[in-house]
Formats: C-alpha cells, structure tokens, sequence
C-alpha cells in the first residue's frame, strides 16, 4: 500500500502545481492559494510516507 500512497501524494503535488501555475496565469490568488495548499499537503503526506519507511527499515535492521 505504500507505493500506492506515494504515488497519490506525487500526483497530489502535481495538481497543486498546475493549480498554483494556473492561478498566477490567470491572475486568481484564490485558485493560486488552493494550489499552494494541494502542493503543501502532498508534500506533507510525503514526508509522513518517508518517516514510516525509515520506521520500517530500522525496525527490520534490529529484527536480525
């Protein structure tokens, strides 16, 4: 399940980009606002994804 959550965020972020990219085109700061916001979240939800491998990799270093 993790792969599938990685790639969620990635997409996640990406949206947020064009959002942003989208709203700084067009010249509304709401939608660039919403962007900035997807973007941060699926950075976020990134880092938790992150911290939960390195958990796991040091929890199956100390198994041995």
């Amino acid at each position: 399940m993790g792969f599938l959550d990685k790639l969620k965020n990635k997409a996640q972020k990406a949206k947020g980009r064009g959002k942003e990219q989208a709203g700084r085109d067009s010249g509304d700061p709401y939608l660039e606002s919403e962007g900035r916001k997807d973007r941060v979240a699926g950075g976020a939800k990134q880092v938790g994804e992150q911290a939960k491998d390195a958990a796991k990799e040091a929890r199956d270093t100390f198994k041995r």
